[in-house]
């Protein structure tokens, strides 16, 4: 069965003077300004596009990641995942760069890169970024 998720923004003004909020409505987690200051200078407490694609790509890879090395036969302990976006204003999204690092008991080095590379082409997230290079660093803790 699909699921469906929901967010919104409201934008006032315009691209460089204006500001807007992007409200999580499936969660109800909450609701996060955001600028193009903070999208293309510092966040300084507010959030941006890019930021909001890390998330969403660290948590995918991670539950993709989980899921092949469990039907490996080697169930994570821990995976910590880091994404890093980077935007360059005026050409967009560059690059995504994935750092994962995982406690997996009884699993050598080549196969733990091996699986990381299959989730990290295969998360639903990745997928749905194919236009953008993404670049992975795995290691075993």
């Amino acid at each position: 069965m699909a699921t469906v998720r929901h967010a919104h923004t409201v934008w006032q003004g315009d691209l460089l003077k204006g500001s807007g909020v992007v409200t999580l409505d499936s969660s109800k987690l909450g609701s996060y300004d955001v600028t193009w200051a903070s999208r293309a200078e510092q966040p300084e407490g507010r959030t941006s596009p890019e930021e909001l694609i890390a998330a969403a790509h660290s948590s995918c890879f991670s539950m993709a990641f989980s899921n092949g090395l469990a039907k490996d036969g080697h169930a994570p302990t821990r995976l910590e995942t880091k994404a890093d976006v980077t935007f360059q204003p005026g050409e967009g999204i560059t690059g995504i760069h994935l750092t994962v690092r995982g406690e997996v008991p009884g699993l050598d080095a080549d196969r733990f890169q091996e699986l990381a590379e299959d989730a990290k082409k295969n998360c639903p997230v990745s997928q749905a970024l194919t236009g953008t290079t993404i670049t992975l660093t795995a290691e075993l803790a």
